[in-house]
């Protein structure tokens, strides 16, 4: 199965609940039946990323990391990469690569939620694919080339330093550690 279909598969079974994250869904499917590049940065309407917020749930904390270009305080994640062959694996590789932390675990149950936001120029537009991945005890984070910081931060304090998808994607992972999913 190439990460097209796998993309196809994932959002054709995710279920993030509420009309906006349905609607998205929607939004994400008809964008990858028009692109067939869909997956990939070079197409000039937009394309799927992957991301997923690294947390530590008996400490309460995520680590974020001050995006280099954005210069936000943001989860790991960016673009799908032609060895990558699920979304699940590129957001995997994304969050390790960018954290610097082994052994990242996604929590199960696919992604987490849907975001689409928009990018400066030559990106334009993220079909972004969020899901959470938990730091195993003792995990030790390294700052990469794409970060100016890493940095834990209390659940109560996502709010006051990321913008509102952080913190959305922040209250729906905890929601569903709750759940046990």
């Amino acid at each position: 199965m190439s990460l097209y279909d796998d993309a196809v598969s994932v959002l054709t079974a995710h279920d993030g609940g509420g009309p906006q994250q349905e609607g998205l869904r929607r939004d994400y499917l008809e964008h990858l039946a028009a692109h067939r590049d869909g997956m990939w940065k070079a197409c000039g309407a937009g394309h799927l990323t992957a991301s997923a917020l690294v947390i530590d749930p008996e400490r309460g904390r995520v680590l974020l990391t001050l995006h280099r270009k954005l210069r936000m305080w943001l989860q790991m994640g960016g673009h799908c990469e032609p060895g990558d062959t699920t979304l699940a694996a590129a957001a995997l590789r994304e969050a390790t690569e960018e954290s610097g932390i082994a052994g990242l675990a996604l929590l199960p149950g696919g992604p987490v939620r849907l975001d689409r936001h928009p990018i400066p120029a030559p990106c334009h537009r993220h079909l972004d694919v969020q899901y959470a991945a938990t730091a195993t005890a003792g995990a030790v984070e390294q700052i990469s080339e794409e970060s100016l910081d890493l940095r834990w931060f209390p659940y109560d304090e996502v709010a006051g330093v990321a913008d509102a998808s952080v913190v959305r994607l922040l209250e729906s992972t905890r929601v569903r550690l709750a759940l046990g999913a």
